[in-house]
């Protein structure tokens, strides 16, 4: 299970599926749930086992993550110079068997690395939709010394 949120604006959402003998059911974002303040997009990417996806941010738009294939190591860290949380790392276990959303507000750099031996799945759905013209995009190197997160598995 996923400790609550440390970052100011980051919400977490465990979802909850309704398994009978035919399979399940479960919702995963509704509009009275006022997780997004609006919808942009709905988007699906598939990375590779040991794929280490990190860091971006975006300026305006927040992203709301779901992995329902896989497993990930999701990491996030506050940039946001006036955040209460400012300069705070934190990190959640999302995936097919901890089902929950991730809301990722704007200017809250963030990236996943794939654990396990299969590819993972992302849904994300964001505020603003993609502009290939001006991408609300924005990249941080994987290992920036600012963020110095390790991303190696820690053997207990």
């Amino acid at each position: 299970m996923n400790p609550p949120p440390r970052i100011a604006g980051v919400r977490y959402k465990p979802l909850v599926r309704h398994p009978d003998d035919r399979g399940f059911f479960q919702e995963i974002l509704r509009a009275d749930e006022g997780l997004l303040s609006r919808f942009g997009q709905a988007s699906l990417s598939l990375s590779y086992p040991g794929v280490i996806k990190a860091f971006h941010y975006h300026e305006r738009q927040d992203d709301l993550w779901f992995f329902p294939v896989g497993h990930a190591q999701v990491v996030l860290y506050d940039r946001r110079p006036d955040s209460p949380t400012h300069g705070v790392t934190d990190v959640f276990y999302l995936g097919e068997h901890i089902p929950a959303l991730v809301l990722i507000p704007a200017g809250v750099a963030h990236g996943y690395r794939v654990l396990g031996n299969t590819p993972l799945q992302i849904v994300y759905f964001t505020t603003e939709p993609y502009n290939p013209a001006a991408p609300d995009e924005y990249r941080i190197p994987w290992d920036d010394p600012t963020i110095g997160f390790d991303w190696t598995t820690r053997f207990r």
